[in-house]
């Protein structure tokens, strides 16, 4: 079995990616946070105000590494681009130091994200494409993505660095769907960013999870970067209005026309190499939808 640590393992991602990896290997998996853990024994805590990785890798020995760790939030990028850049950059290269220097082997697996595209000229994207980062999170995260190639290409560190396009599920409480939740809660007519025509290519948890498994299994590691999408562009219109209309059809909603800095406007993605490495998508976008209304209306009446 093997020997498998996912740092940020109290995030959205992070923990349904230890759940999963805990349950079909064990005692071999841990995780790894900032939050203080009493009750698992297979956990690391890490020093928020000073990560230092080196220590985690001394102690053990680690096949694979999966890094779900990191500041996810533009707008918060625009206001504080130190706080991003620390998290979602200076902390990888601490990671790819601290792999360099005590377990080299480990196969590090780290999530980027399609903001490093920004707009394109064209869609799908393809991970060839030009990158134009419109944001200090995708600048953040394409800096982190080279780190990556860096420590391949210098020091043979095996790495891979999946650009994420747009993740949910049952537990995220944050982004779209949560935000739509929690304005139907406060106000009477609700009043959502854009026009609605933007676009995103949406991943549902237990496929991006699949996308790990399938990595792990056969990926090339070799500094290079992935798609991870279902290359299916869903306009946001259409998103909201499934989503209102599931959850109440009296909702009264309208789209102000006003562009949020630094999101991107359509987003759809080739993902090829996804696809090679023996990717099918399990959950379709509608029934990803229904799960996660079903979890957020238990927890709000919980």
């Amino acid at each position: 079995m093997p020997n498998i640590l996912i740092i940020g393992s109290k995030g959205f991602i992070g923990k349904n990616t230890l759940n999963y990896f805990s349950e079909k290997f064990g005692e071999s998996v841990f995780g790894a946070d900032v939050t203080v853990d009493y009750t698992s024994s297979n956990y690391i805590l890490i020093d928020a105000s000073n990560s230092d990785f080196k220590t985690v890798f001394k102690e053990h020995n680690f096949d694979f590494c999966i890094n779900c760790s990191g500041a996810a939030n533009v707008s918060q990028s625009m206001s504080n681009p130190s706080r991003d850049y620390y998290l979602n950059t200076h902390n990888v290269f601490k990671i790819l130091e601290a792999l360099r220097v005590h377990n080299p082997t480990c196969k590090f697996i780290t999530l980027s994200s399609a903001a490093v595209y920004g707009n394109p000229n064209t869609l799908p994207i393809t991970e060839g494409d030009e990158v134009h980062p419109i944001s200090p999170y995708g600048w953040h995260k394409l800096q982190s993505e080279l780190l990556c190639k860096e420590y391949y290409q210098q020091f043979k560190i095996p790495t891979v660095s999946l650009r994420i396009f747009s993740v949910y599920g049952p537990g995220l409480k944050k982004q779209l769907f949560w935000d739509l939740f929690q304005k139907h809660l406060k106000m009477d007519q609700i009043e959502l960013w854009g026009t609605g025509n933007e676009s995103r290519d949406f991943i549902y948890i237990d496929d991006l999870i699949q996308v790990f498994e399938l990595i792990m299994e056969g990926g090339v590691f070799s500094g290079e970067s992935i798609n991870v999408a279902n290359g299916e562009e869903v306009f946001i219109k259409d998103a909201v209005s499934y989503y209102y209309n599931t959850l109440s059809p009296t909702i009264n909603y309208t789209f102000k026309g006003n562009h949020r800095p630094g999101d991107p406007n359509n987003w759809k993605a080739n993902i090829s190499k996804l696809k090679a490495l023996g990717y099918q998508r399990k959950i379709g976008f509608e029934e990803g939808l229904s799960h996660y209304l079903n979890w957020i209306q238990k927890v709000h009446h919980s």
